[in-house]
């Protein structure tokens, strides 16, 4: 039978719903959510087989004005990534609307030749009456193929964009293993699941001054896998907050962290955390390449 295989980048603002979009095609946890704006930092690739398509779905940082060198980095892999794509799903949530970082982000993309379909996301959240009016007013802007009404959150309309997507892909082999979720290293996903615990469980800028690095992954004759990760932070301050009175923060991120990874890697995990001050990481080369994003700047 015919294969076909092809990249599809999600592309928008900050909290569009693409990692939630996501985990939902996938199936699995592979891009951290939180209600936070800017979660995602890096390329996370989402495999996806339907019929005798393999969708290769990639969650790209959100777009916004960067200030920082990490800002930067994470606004650069989002555009590239959309640029090596071969389908462009350009999500909106559909509650916020055209505000003026979706319209720059609309105009940049109108200016490329790539293939453009439109996906207004949350739309459980809106009333049928601002959603047509929305889409020609977007539609006005860009050109797109297609246009699709989801809420990746409770996935209405998610199956019918995945069969429309794995239609559209060209004729060609899979590129992954068809039992493949992504392409990210375990160690990556660990050092995620973490940060994605400090967003959850931290407040105001904490989470924006963290990273979180996977130091040690080893596996056990047990079976089980020993993982040692360190939070790196800006302030002093910081690092007390998330250690908390007693190690009773750290605990908790350590604690939820590992039953997620646990249930991803199928597997018994035990997990280490240890936190640092280190200000300025987030202007540091290495960091960045550390959590998987490249800087030239």
């Amino acid at each position: 039978m015919t294969t076909r295989c092809g990249f599809v980048a999600l592309v928008g603002a900050p909290n569009a719903g693409k990692s939630t979009l996501l985990n939902r095609v996938s199936g699995a946890k592979l891009s951290i959510v939180s209600p936070k704006a800017q979660t995602t930092r890096f390329r996370t690739l989402g495999i996806v087989m339907r019929d005798q398509a393999q969708m290769i779905f990639v969650d790209l940082p959100g777009i916004f004005k960067p200030r920082r060198r990490l800002d930067r980095a994470m606004v650069n892999a989002a555009w590239n990534g959309s640029q090596d794509a071969d389908l462009t799903l350009l999500m909106i949530d559909a509650k916020a609307g055209l505000r003026d970082d979706v319209r720059e982000i609309v105009e940049k993309l109108s200016q490329s030749s790539k293939k453009v379909w439109l996906v207004l996301n949350k739309t459980d959240l809106v009333g049928p009456a601002r959603l047509l009016p929305l889409t020609q007013e977007i539609s006005g802007l860009i050109k797109v193929e297609h246009v699709f009404m989801v809420s990746a959150r409770s996935g209405d309309g998610v199956e019918d964009l995945m069969d429309h997507v794995a239609g559209a892909l060209e004729e060609g082999p899979f590129l992954y293993p068809e039992d493949d979720l992504t392409d990210l290293p375990d160690r990556l996903l660990a050092a995620e699941l973490v940060r994605e615990q400090i967003f959850m469980q931290t407040h105001e800028e904490i989470p924006y001054q963290a990273t979180v690095e996977t130091e040690s992954f080893k596996e056990r004759p047990d079976g089980s896998v020993r993982i040692e990760v360190t939070i790196y932070v800006s302030r002093p301050g910081h690092k007390a907050i998330l250690i908390g009175e007693g190690g009773q923060k750290i605990k908790s991120i350590g604690a939820r962290a590992r039953a997620e990874l646990q249930d991803l890697l199928d597997r018994p995990c035990h997990l280490f955390l240890n936190v640092k001050e280190r200000a300025g990481w987030d202007e540091e080369k290495a960091r960045l390449r550390a959590i998987g994003l490249d800087d030239n700047t």
